[in-house]
């Protein structure tokens, strides 16, 4: 809050460095996102090496959004040397942490359905497992909120923000960025750019 709604850029960067020392996960995945945009700095300022390491810790500790962007990172070589499938690992432990929490929220209120049934004993065969892990979404919740599980082509609702994200939320809401400064355009972050462009765009549709 005092980094991007106050603008406290030093004051806010010292406290979450003093969770993220005390082995904060939100903390540390926070100080990752402002290393990879370089934000309160300039385009130089981004430190994709430092981001990745603090991503990285983040992610020893389970936090889920870390585990996929350090995934995504070893998948790319962004930031780090490229290891496509130590990447896949970790996407996978995100996913499977992310379906975990869903099916916690409610996993006795709802019938699961028929997984699809062998005469022999059964296989992990992905072909037929995804259609049965989608209808096993689909039957607890009619529309797809957002695209996480997007590694393996399923959908599951959106998460509750967290209160600071809310709060970002509702901050920018009642105080837009000035000029051309966007907020991130994931429903559930509520970060500004500290600058013109700093969040990253993507080369085919440029959002």
């Amino acid at each position: 809050i005092r980094f991007y709604c106050l603008e406290s850029r030093g004051s806010g960067a010292s406290l979450m460095a003093k969770a993220a020392i005390a082995s904060h996960a939100p903390a540390l995945y926070s100080l990752a996102v402002i290393q990879f945009n370089g934000s309160g700095g300039t385009k130089n300022d981004k430190d994709l090496r430092a981001g990745v390491a603090l991503c990285a810790r983040a992610a020893s500790l389970g936090h889920i959004d870390a585990l996929r962007e350090f995934g995504h990172c070893l998948q790319d070589g962004y930031g780090v040397r490229q290891n496509v499938a130590e990447g896949r690992r970790f996407l996978l432990q995100a996913n499977a942490r992310e379906l975990a929490s869903v099916l916690s929220g409610g996993c006795c209120a709802w019938r699961l359905p028929a997984f699809p049934s062998h005469r022999h004993r059964p296989r992990c065969d992905p072909a037929r497992f995804r259609p049965w892990l989608a209808g096993l979404i689909e039957s607890r919740w009619q529309l797809a909120g957002c695209p996480l599980l997007s590694d393996f082509g399923c959908n599951v609702p959106a998460p509750e923000p967290h209160p600071a994200n809310r709060f970002l939320l509702e901050w920018f809401a009642d105080r837009p960025p000035e000029g051309s400064l966007r907020l991130c355009s994931h429903e559930t972050c509520g970060r500004p750019e500290t600058r013109k462009h700093e969040f990253r765009r993507c080369s085919v549709c440029g959002n």
